[in-house]
């Protein structure tokens, strides 16, 4: 592990290799904000998976990539006179003494993770600057799961939630009987249709929040396992010299079956 002398000395490398970059390098001279967006997103999701998968090595690999493209971000917007990158450290220190008033301010200290979260929204809504309203700030180009998951989080850091969580079942079931009643007499309506999916993956999700899980997680675990299994059915077919779409759904079922045996096998061993 570095020193704080050491870290410090780093970060100032990496942003001396930013200045010679932009500089010497043909393609990082061309770069604009809107050019590297794109795969600033995709180095994100690489990051997300490094995290699922608990890979260390890459975890720190796709870190990097994350913190060179903030300091591109950066670099470009000095050059254009806005801002640079110790303009948004500052700026970042200054909203999080903000928003931490139990650690830096004079108000009362908070003793539970809880205790700051059920208060988080609400200190944010008083910046200067900041969102006017709770929901403002959720992206509106984010992924539709992990939107439907913040915003019914940041409703319930304003007090909006279930007094118990099992309350949520009732309304689970009302969203699938209302879907289901919608598909059972669906026509040519398919918006109204979807309408009804919507509320009741909404429904879905607000009960993985309330019983502290991840459903984002939780899918692409299970997308995954799909991903595995049917990759297998797929190899045995071909090894076979047969066709997927010559299988019977039956054959196809028991090769899959074979799928999940030989992973239950795996886990236990």
């Amino acid at each position: 592990m570095n020193t704080r002398k050491e870290n410090l000395q780093k970060l100032s490398r990496l942003l001396d290799v930013m200045d010679r970059l932009r500089e010497e390098c043909p393609w990082n001279h061309a770069q604009t904000c809107e050019s590297i967006r794109p795969r600033t997103i995709e180095e994100v999701y690489e990051l997300s998976d490094a995290i699922i998968k608990n890979d260390d090595a890459g975890f720190k690999k796709e870190l990097g990539d994350v913190l060179f493209h903030i300091v591109f971000y950066a670099k470009i917007q000095s050059e254009l006179g806005k801002f640079d990158i110790g303009d948004i450290a500052d700026a970042v220190s200054e909203k999080m003494i903000f928003r931490h008033p139990h650690v830096f301010g004079d108000g009362p200290k908070a003793s539970t993770p809880e205790e700051i979260a059920d208060t988080w929204e609400l200190v944010k809504a008083k910046e200067k600057g900041g969102n006017k309203r709770i929901l403002s700030g959720i992206p509106d180009s984010m992924p539709s799961l992990l939107k439907a998951y913040f915003m019914q989080d940041k409703a319930r850091g304003a007090g909006f939630d279930w007094e118990k969580k099992e309350d949520v079942w009732g309304k689970v079931r009302e969203e699938l009987g209302e879907f289901q009643a919608e598909l059972d007499g669906m026509g040519d309506d398919v918006e109204k249709a979807e309408g009804e999916l919507g509320d009741y993956l909404f429904s879905i999700i607000n009960a993985a929040r309330l019983y502290g899980l991840d459903p984002d997680k939780a899918l692409s675990r299970t997308c995954e396992k799909f991903k595995r299994r049917f990759t297998y059915l797929e190899e045995k077919t071909i090894r076979q010299g047969r066709n997927l779409k010559d299988l019977t759904l039956a054959e196809m079922d028991s090769i899959w079956d074979e799928a999940k045996a030989l992973e239950r096998k795996s886990q236990s061993e």
